[in-house]
């Protein structure tokens, strides 16, 4: 079996551009060419997936980087279909990088004959040869145990730190971390404590399943500049509706952190026309033009963390490391320059 010098990455078509990046950073790492691996990943006519590997990976440590976003079936597809292919081809061992991780909303069943979607695709990944997943912010935590493989679950709130510790320079006397539902508390909660923070909470009840009847804010929010956190952004309502009751109640301005942009939908426009001054979201979903476009829409990449924590993998070395957002600064390459 041959040394296994350095390791290799394939992409699906899920986020090209994420995938790129993560491989360009890695080769300014290791002195040496970390390119996406030679393949082909396509649809017949009839759209099953087929897959083509072009280049010898026996042997080699394989990364596959792949966000189950939208389409969310083609794409679990892909990657479940490059699995098999890298494992079939006598990879040493196959990792999945999956940055967004679809289907994590379906957790639990909430009523009676109902899946646990979330399980089942952690044991398709498993069943494809899959040896180990390195996510971020899954929605639910538990999603963990559903594997019986190793989970690296990264968080966004370090680089969300750095990013506020840049852009409120200044302003931190009045920040108001805001978690938009009881069950966000402790995302935003960890968050405010980074920053050193007060933290408020969005209580809302709803009449039907997607419709908010009644918002109440926990905490005073007057003349604070209001952040809220959450790991997904879909349609936008909820967000929109939260910054309008902030507003409502006193707050200076509504900022919003998400890490999941799946924006679908109305959600762009609503998110134009709301009272949120701004919407900071990454790439771990590949952002479309009109995203990108978006005069109040700010994208921070996470292809840094990414690329940090799948070299730690590899060399075997902690990726605990890196929910440290003191250590991330050195990795965002000056991007949030020290006071």
């Amino acid at each position: 079996m041959p040394s296994v010098t350095e390791p290799k990455l394939i992409a699906g078509n899920s986020n090209r551009p994420l995938a790129k990046a993560m491989s360009k950073r890695l080769s300014m790492h290791r002195g040496v060419n970390v390119g996406l691996v030679d393949a082909r990943v396509e649809q017949f006519n009839d759209q099953e997936i087929f897959v083509e590997v072009y280049e010898n990976v026996r042997g080699e440590d394989m990364f596959i980087i792949q966000s189950t976003s939208n389409p969310a079936n083609d794409n679990l597809m892909e990657l479940l279909i490059i699995a098999d292919a890298l494992k079939r081809s006598s990879a040493a061992r196959i990792t999945a990088v999956i940055p967004y991780f679809g289907y994590a909303r379906q957790d639990r069943r909430t009523k009676a004959r109902t899946p646990i979607s979330a399980k089942l695709v952690a044991n398709l990944i498993t069943e494809a040869g899959i040896e180990r997943v390195l996510t971020m912010d899954l929605h639910a935590a538990q999603i963990q145990g559903f594997f019986d493989i190793p989970v690296d679950n990264l968080y966004a709130s370090p680089v969300f730190a750095l990013d506020i510790e840049h852009h409120f320079r200044g302003n931190k006397d009045d920040l108001m971390i805001v978690s938009p539902d009881v069950g966000g508390v402790a995302r935003a909660r960890e968050l405010a404590k980074r920053i050193n923070c007060p933290l408020s909470i969005v209580d809302k009840r709803r009449g039907k399943p997607g419709e908010v009847e009644e918002m109440t804010i926990i905490g005073d929010v007057k003349g604070k500049r209001c952040i809220i956190v959450d790991d997904i952004i879909d349609t936008a309502g909820t967000l929109c509706k939260a910054a309008e009751v902030l507003i409502e109640q006193g707050a200076k301005e509504v900022h919003s952190y998400i890490t999941h942009g799946v924006l679908s939908g109305p959600a762009i426009e609503r998110v134009q026309n709301s009272a949120m001054k701004s919407l900071v979201i990454t790439d771990s979903i590949q952002p479309t033009d009109k995203v990108k476009s978006a005069k109040n829409i700010r994208i921070v990449p996470v292809a840094p963390l990414l690329s940090q924590a799948l070299l730690n993998i590899w060399s075997g070395t902690s990726v605990s490391s890196l929910f440290d957002h003191e250590m991330l600064q050195p990795i965002y390459d000056g991007m949030y320059s020290a006071e």
